[in-house]
C-alpha cells in the first residue's frame, strides 16, 4: 500500500469516527428540578435573579438576559453589528425550563445562523455593557430598530417603573420651559 493510499484511508477512518461520535452525542437537555437552571449542551444555563427591575432571566454567569422589541416570536432581527453589542444566549438542540421560569424555552436561529434560546418565543440576548451579575444597563436602550428590555421569568419585558415628574407649587407657565 502506498503512503498516499494509507494517508487517505487514515483520514477517512478518522472522519468516520468523528462523525459517529457526533451522532452519538445528545444535545437535548433533561428537565431541571429544584432551583437548578435549565442547562444546554454547551454548559450555558438560564436562571432567575432579582435585580432593580425585579425578577429577571439570567444566563449561567448571572448576567441579565434581554429581548428586542424589533424581533418577533421565533425570529431575530439583530444584525451582525447588533450581535457585537447584544450577543445571543446560545441554545442547544432542545431546552427545558428550570424552576421559577414560567416561559416556554426553545431555540431559534440568530441572523448569523447560530442557535439561540427563546423565552415565550422571544430571542434572548445579553448586553456587553453589563459588567457584573445583576446589572441591567441594557434596560430601555433604544437601538437596532427597537427597544431592549430585561426578560421576566414569564418571558415578558421587565420594564423599569415610570418615574413621575416632581410636583411644583409654582403656577404653570405658557413658555417652553427650556
Amino acid at each position: 500500500m502506498s503512503r498516499t493510499t494509507f494517508t487517505v484511508r487514515l483520514l477517512g477512518a478518522t472522519a468516520t469516527l468523528m462523525l459517529a461520535a457526533a451522532c452519538g452525542t445528545s444535545t437535548a437537555t433533561t428537565p431541571s428540578s429544584g432551583s437548578t437552571p435549565a442547562k444546554s449542551a454547551s454548559g450555558d444555563a438560564l436562571g432567575v435573579a432579582t435585580t432593580s427591575l425585579g425578577p429577571v432571566l439570567v444566563n449561567s454567569k448571572g448576567f441579565t438576559v434581554y429581548m428586542l422589541t424589533a424581533d418577533s416570536p421565533g425570529h431575530s432581527t439583530c444584525s451582525s453589528m447588533c450581535l457585537q453589542y447584544w450577543p445571543p444566549v446560545p441554545g442547544p438542540a432542545g431546552t427545558s425550563s428550570a424552576k421559577g421560569i414560567g416561559a416556554a424555552l426553545a431555540t431559534t436561529k440568530a441572523t448569523n445562523g447560530a442557535s439561540m434560546v427563546t423565552a415565550a418565543g422571544w430571542p434572548l440576548y445579553t448586553f456587553v455593557k453589563d459588567q457584573a451579575p445583576g446589572d441591567v444597563t441594557g434596560e430601555g436602550v433604544k437601538s437596532f430598530g427597537g427597544t431592549w428590555h430585561a426578560v421576566t421569568p414569564a418571558g415578558a419585558a421587565a420594564m423599569a417603573p415610570a418615574t413621575k415628574a416632581p410636583a411644583t407649587s409654582s403656577p404653570a407657565s405658557s413658555g417652553n420651559g427650556y
